[in-house]
């Protein structure tokens, strides 16, 4: 007859599984760092585009984020100093105090429209700006000497209108 019951292996030490942790950690670091790389780019890439009386009323206007505010350089209002400029732009009746460091150049001038990227300070009063765009840029220029003048009339208009 043969023996059915059943056999016993010699017992074998369990092995433990060895998990690998260090690389798991430092996938997990670099993921979360590249998080927070990617929120902080996208955080400081987006500004958001307002009229001057806009601020502080419309979503996404508030004065305590990066903005690009349109508006008009109002007459008499360029003061350029020690390299820096100041000037008041306007909107529908809203004035705001920018200083920018440095000079604008090209067509930069008063009674144009422009947009001004930067933040407020910290009183909420003056918006410190770090780049200028005016309407038209030098490309513009070179190709579109004829309607650069019929703008320069325009901006000659608003000067008389301010004097008169």
């Amino acid at each position: 007859m043969t023996d059915l019951s059943p056999r016993t292996q010699p017992e074998v030490p369990a092995v433990r599984k060895r998990r690998r942790w260090l690389p798991i950690v430092v996938l997990g670091v670099v993921l979360v760092a590249g998080g927070v790389i990617v929120t902080q780019f996208l955080r400081s890439a987006v500004d958001y585009y307002c009229n001057v009386d806009e601020v502080g009323t419309r979503s996404g206007c508030d004065p305590d984020r990066r903005l690009r505010l349109q508006g008009v350089v109002e007459q008499d209002s360029i003061v350029e100093q020690g390299g820096d400029t100041d000037f008041v732009i306007g909107f529908n009746g809203v004035n705001m105090a920018v200083h920018y460091d440095g000079q604008p150049g090209g067509i930069f001038k008063e009674c144009i429209p422009v947009v001004v990227h930067g933040h407020f300070d910290s009183a909420g009063e003056v918006f410190n700006s770090d780049r200028v765009e005016v309407k038209h840029s030098d490309e513009y220029v070179a190709v579109n000497d004829e309607r650069l003048e019929q703008a320069e009339d325009l901006a000659d208009d608003c000067d008389e209108g301010a004097a008169g």
